[in-house]
């Protein structure tokens, strides 16, 4: 039988931030059963990782597709390798991702801190028909290398954390996500929202890949390079961003809600 673990996030509280499964295996998996296992778990991600070299070879599958980054998966593995003691308390956990390179994670005091490369932003136009679906004022947009994510700012942090914006529409955008964000004053320097409909999420809790892309735009638009962001979806997901040349690091809090053993 194969362990497999439920945290949340992203947050210090159960039920909140973002939820994944974590399936620490012994050795590589077949692709086929894996996204079964991901459709089953019915999770934004299931992470699926086990010894390699110095560190873990890491995969994320949402339920209808494998994802090339995955923020709050990666966060969630390395809490259940720290948490049942699968790698030392001071130790700096190596991940070997199939399109991400190598990802670090290390205990920074409480919180896990993440090392991630930055998403680079090129402007691009407001998508047509944005207003009449989202409800929202666009300022500017944006987007990722490869069109893999959409980044749209929005006139009020308020009104974002409102909208009930129409799934369809985002599914129908030549892009894998769309974040949309709008600066906060609230404690938080910006909020977010992240919706995924291609992939099977029309809404995603919190979003760490979508940090990567906001610190570039962020950035250069408020001109620092530390952040405290909220993403405003309606479990909320809590952020410690720092900019640091071409990689993003990321801090955030996990708690494991569930085990249970997969039988087949």
């Amino acid at each position: 039988m194969q362990e497999i673990i439920q945290v949340d996030a992203f947050t210090k509280t159960p039920f909140c931030g973002n939820p994944a499964a974590v399936c620490l295996m012994k050795n590589a998996a077949d692709d086929t059963w894996m996204q079964q296992v991901a459709l089953e778990m019915n999770l934004s991600e299931t992470a699926f990782l086990y010894p390699d070299r110095d560190g873990y070879n890491l995969r994320w599958f949402t339920p209808g597709a494998e994802v090339q980054l995955c923020g709050h998966a990666t966060l969630a593995s390395a809490h259940v390798l720290f948490e049942d003691g699968h790698v030392r308390p001071d130790a700096e956990i190596e991940f070997y991702t199939k399109f991400s390179g190598t990802l670090k994670v290390k205990r920074d005091g409480q919180r896990l801190l993440m090392d991630f490369p930055v998403l680079r932003l090129s402007e691009t136009a407001i998508p047509a028909g944005f207003g009449e679906a989202t409800g929202l004022d666009a300022v500017a947009a944006a987007e990722t290398q490869g069109k893999g994510k959409l980044v749209v700012e929005v006139s009020s942090a308020d009104a974002l954390r409102r909208a009930t914006p129409d799934f369809a529409y985002f599914g129908k955008l030549d892009y894998w996500g769309v974040c949309l964000t709008a600066c906060a004053g609230d404690g938080h320097d910006f909020i977010s929202r992240y919706f995924a409909p291609r992939i099977r999420i029309n809404e995603d809790p919190a979003t760490g890949s979508a940090q990567c892309a906001l610190i570039d735009y962020w950035s250069k638009k408020l001109n620092k390079s530390e952040f405290h962001t909220l993403q405003a979806s309606q479990r909320g997901g809590e952020f410690h961003l720092k900019l640091e040349n071409d990689r993003c690091l990321i801090g955030g809090d996990a708690v494991i809600t569930m085990r249970g053993q997969l039988i087949i």
